[in-house]
């Protein structure tokens, strides 16, 4: 994997989090994330970006990183 595309997939986690969290807890948030990227996102995505989670943890916001956790677990 390139870190082209790992960057690609760290920049639309973070858009959706900051997008799909407006004016709820952050549980919900992270919930949200976690429903929108396991419904819209293909596996191998998914796997590149969980893969990396501790590595890009500085370029990764909070509700993020926990949603790519939660999705980790499930993988």
């Amino acid at each position: 994997m390139s870190t082209n595309e790992l960057g690609h997939l760290i920049k639309m986690a973070n858009q959706i989090a900051s997008n799909i969290g407006v004016g709820v807890s952050e549980e919900d948030a992270v919930d949200r994330v976690v429903t929108h990227i396991s419904m819209f996102w293909a596996r191998p995505m998914r796997e590149k970006v969980c893969a990396n989670i501790e590595t890009s943890a500085d370029e990764l916001n909070p509700t993020a990183t926990k949603a790519l956790k939660q999705i980790r677990a499930k993988l």
